[in-house]
């Protein structure tokens, strides 16, 4: 199944929302550590991990040809970071607030998809380019 939206778009909605995020989880780190009952040093961490990933995106979304080994790559990060949003939220489940364990959630469920978008729009180039 392929994605309706074009690879390009979609490096655009990726490195627009993980820019955006780490703007915000990074300018509001104090409030959000509270809020979110998770150590700040944490909170800090996603924000700039939220940057580079951001910055590296951009990267490739505005570039006019992109290798696939760097959109594999971007796949592969976004699915990582994913899995480390999830099980951040296992780990902290008795400890953060809901505004935090939905936090990590939602991040988790966010990124995983546009893994998923991203993957179903690069596979069958891959595929294509081994013929």
């Amino acid at each position: 199944m392929h994605s309706p939206l074009p690879l390009r778009t979609l490096l655009w909605i990726d490195c627009d929302a993980a820019l955006l995020a780490g703007v915000v989880v990074s300018l509001l780190s104090r409030w959000l550590s509270d809020l979110y009952d998770i150590h700040r040093g944490l909170i800090v961490a996603m924000g700039l991990a939220n940057l580079a990933y951001g910055t590296f995106s951009l990267s490739l979304a505005r570039r006019a040809s992109r290798p696939r080994s760097l959109i594999v790559l971007l796949v592969a990060a976004n699915a990582a970071w994913a899995g480390v949003c999830v099980l951040a939220a296992v780990l902290f489940a008795r400890t953060a607030s809901a505004f935090g364990l939905a936090h990590l959630v939602g991040e988790g469920l966010f990124v995983g998809g546009l893994a998923w978008l991203e993957w179903n729009r690069t596979a069958p180039r891959l595929a294509e380019a081994e013929r």
